[in-house]
Parts: C-alpha cells; sequence; structure tokens
C-alpha cells in the first residue's frame, strides 16, 4: 500500500456495470490494488425523476432522440463531498481536446469527477452550471461517454508516482512532444528483417541519438502537427 492519499476518482454513469473488468484488470485494477487511487461509480438514476426514477426527457423545440436531464445529475456529483470532487469534467464530443499535458494537468490535481453522458447529449445548464471542463478524446461521436472515461482514467492513473515505472513515463509517445521511436527485442534477426545495428552497437550516445532521431521522423511522417505546436523542425 502507498503512504500517499489515494487519487479520488468519480466517475457518474448509468451503465456502471461496462466498468467492472476493466476495473479488475489492467493498469488501473493494479494502481486500485496498491491504494494509489479509488474508483467510485455513481449512478445517476438513483437520483431520477418519479417513481420510474427518469434521467432523460425528450428536448424543447423538438428533435431527434432524448436529453439527459439536469436534476439527476446535478443531485449525483453533489452527493460526493466537496474535498472529493475535484474538477467536474463532462466528456462531450465539443469538449477540448483530451491529450498527454490535459492528463497530466489532472493528474497532478488529486481529484476527479467524471460525468459520461448519454443519449443526445446532456441538458445545457449541466455543462454551464455543473461542469468545471468539458474534454473530448477525439473528432468522432461514440454511443455514450463511458469508453471516453475510461480512456481519462488510464491515461491520468499511469500518470500518478508508483503506478508505473518512472522510466516508462519518460520515454513513452508525447512525453517530449514526440511520438516514441521505434522498439525492437529479440531476436536480433526474424524473416530476414534485423535489429539496426546501432541498438547492439553497446554505444549508448549514438542509441541515444538514434531514437531522438527516429522520433522527430516519425512524428514528422503521422502527426507533423505535433512539430508545428512545439515549434520544432523535422531537419
Amino acid at each position: 500500500m502507498s503512504d500517499q492519499s489515494p487519487f479520488q476518482c468519480s466517475i457518474i454513469t448509468l451503465f456502471p456495470d461496462l466498468f467492472a473488468g476493466w476495473l479488475e484488470y489492467g493498469g488501473v485494477a493494479r494502481a486500485r490494488a496498491k491504494g494509489l487511487v479509488n474508483v467510485d461509480l455513481i449512478n445517476p438514476r438513483q437520483f431520477g425523476i418519479g417513481p420510474h426514477l427518469q434521467v432523460d426527457d425528450y428536448p424543447f423545440g423538438g428533435g431527434a432522440g432524448m436529453v439527459m436531464r439536469p436534476e439527476p445529475l446535478f443531485d449525483a456529483v453533489e452527493a460526493i463531498p466537496l474535498e472529493q470532487r475535484g474538477p467536474v469534467v463532462l466528456l462531450t464530443p465539443r469538449g477540448r481536446t483530451f491529450n498527454q499535458a490535459s492528463a497530466h494537468e489532472l493528474a497532478n490535481g488529486g481529484r476527479l469527477t467524471l460525468i459520461a453522458g448519454q443519449y443526445e447529449g446532456v441538458d445545457e445548464r449541466v455543462a454551464e452550471h455543473l461542469a468545471t471542463d468539458q474534454l473530448s478524446i477525439g473528432d468522432y461521436v461514440l454511443s455514450g461517454g463511458e469508453p471516453a472515461a475510461m480512456v481519462v482514467v488510464d491515461a491520468v492513473v499511469r500518470l500518478l508516482p508508483g503506478a508505473i515505472d518512472t522510466e516508462s513515463v519518460r520515454e513513452e509517445s508525447f512525453a517530449d512532444g514526440l511520438l516514441e521511436y521505434p522498439q525492437y527485442t529479440r531476436p536480433a534477426v526474424f524473416r530476414d528483417w534485423a535489429v539496426p545495428d546501432v541498438l547492439i552497437s553497446g554505444h549508448h550516445a549514438n542509441v541515444a541519438k538514434w531514437r531522438t532521431d527516429q522520433a522527430r521522423a516519425r512524428t514528422a511522417d503521422v502527426r507533423p502537427d505535433l512539430l508545428n505546436r512545439s515549434g520544432r523542425t523535422s531537419d
């Protein structure tokens, strides 16, 4: 167990069962076992309206689909003690793009509440008066916010001290604004494809330079926007 206070993460979701397997395997599960993070799943349906615990309704002005009502979401978030709540993040396609910098920002906060939307979205008053931030994991639409919540929590938790090896975090993709360099392991030759000689040369300075050059070249080829954002060049 860790001596540090665990990171507190609360997820507001209509489908908590979707998280069952995810919480039992992989990086988040290992961090939970180490006492580094607590993950609480809160179903807003327990705060639903009327005898049927209604959580959605037709949109004013007409239109397809249903919209999540504000009352259950406000009640679900406000049931979390203020000292455990942290930023209240609405997961939505219209949010700012979640990236590694966002993950570091959230990991440093110690607490986090995520709202996983459903249907055609949530009442705008949730975005305006309950959420303190809005995040999107990419330019596409999902059936619900649960997969996005898993992405955000996984990216945040692996940055917590003790969650994974520090060196791994330092050298992986986006850590220095670049994609990660190519990785190889045994055998040194597989189907006539050989590992680059520099990696088995034992010359650490040359290996480091090769990795930097490869990371820069790969980023320029696949994600030139990262170079432009950081002011780097591919030369």
